[in-house]
């Protein structure tokens, strides 16, 4: 088992599901009490999230309706999903996001406007982007940002949740041949509710080239605040689907899958040993690598249904923390670009 860590998560009877859009938020200027509305812009299945007034470019109220709401995007997985919208916040993971959205030829998501601090410079690669700009005062980022110290945040930014993030229903069968544009090699994270490890776990498979990641039942919401962190960008390059372990096995059979799965293994239970050796017999094998909860481990399912490895210690601890051990994973199984797909 990976050692326990404790962190909100979504109920373990439903994946993520994407919400029908329940308002249209009303902002006013600075200088007029008259609403001043603009329509939400269609997004993905028909979700969408409200913009700012037009001619709004300062906000100096942590008593604005649009910081509220962004608030309440960083502050609620539910009302995040409902708009199709996720708060950025700091300037790497938005000049990560924005460059790798550029490199793109179909963009999968974008920026709806920059909130950046009034004595900040416009970071260099949005000059010229066209992106929205307001300026905010110290006491909007800090009531936007949720901590004490802002010193070193800038700039803020509201995205739009990707394209390549499928959040599936209970009551439908959705085609699991459109979830990732190649299934070579797919993560599939198994309960895992902390936001860091699951953040990091996604940076990690961006980095080793993994094609995409599955999120079954009890992960938290990748587009958690301290996810989004931890990812640095990482949420929006890979293609993520949160569905059932039902879709995961539709997703395995159709492609002719392989799955192994992350466990320590026990003396009842042996396991195979993660080797170079190992690594290189799956070079052509299309795979799925199941990580476990940091409490429970993989769960019943994914034990019986998967070939366990184990990673070889030397020291006296039983197991390694969930991102460490699945950054080994992702980097000994990693796909070879010389490898026909």
């Amino acid at each position: 088992m990976w050692y326990p860590s404790s962190s909100s998560s979504f109920t373990q009877s439903s994946p993520l599901s994407l919400y029908k859009p329940i308002l249209h938020l009303q902002l006013h200027s600075p200088q007029s009490q008259t609403p001043l509305t603009k329509p939400p812009t269609a997004h993905g299945d028909g979700d969408c999230s409200p913009s700012l007034p037009f001619n709004v470019k300062s906000i100096t109220s942590t008593s604005n309706p649009f910081v509220k709401h962004c608030v309440k995007l960083r502050n609620s997985s539910s009302y995040r999903h409902a708009h199709g919208s996720v708060l950025l916040v700091g300037n790497t993971p938005i000049r990560e996001m924005y460059n790798f959205q550029e490199s793109m030829h179909e963009k999968v998501s974008r920026i709806d406007c920059l909130l950046l601090h009034e004595k900040a410079k416009v970071p260099e690669e949005l000059v010229g982007s066209g992106i929205r700009i307001v300026r905010v005062s110290s006491v909007v980022m800090k009531k936007l940002c949720g901590v004490q110290s802002i010193e070193s945040i800038d700039a803020i930014s509201l995205v739009r949740i990707p394209s390549t993030f499928h959040a599936l229903d209970d009551d439908r069968h959705p085609d699991f041949t459109k979830w990732f544009p190649s299934t070579f090699r797919i993560l599939v994270l198994d309960g895992i509710q902390d936001p860091g490890n699951l953040g990091t776990l996604l940076r990690s498979a961006v980095a080793f080239g993994w094609d995409g990641a599955f999120l079954l039942p009890g992960c938290c919401d990748p587009f958690n605040e301290k996810a989004l962190r931890a990812s640095r960008g990482a949420s929006f390059q890979l293609p993520m689907v949160s569905g059932q372990w039902s879709d995961l096995q539709s997703l395995v059979d159709g492609f002719k899958m392989k799955i192994f799965a992350g466990d320590p293994g026990t003396k009842d239970v042996p396991v195979s040993c993660l080797t170079h050796e190992l690594a290189c017999s799956l070079m052509d094998t299309k795979l799925c690598l199941v990580l476990g909860s940091e409490g429970l481990g993989i769960s019943e399912k994914a034990r019986e249904a998967s070939e366990l490895v184990s990673i070889k210690m030397v020291g006296e601890f039983e197991s390694l923390n969930v991102s460490v051990a699945g950054g080994i994973f992702l980097f000994m199984l990693q796909p070879l670009k010389s490898v026909d797909r």
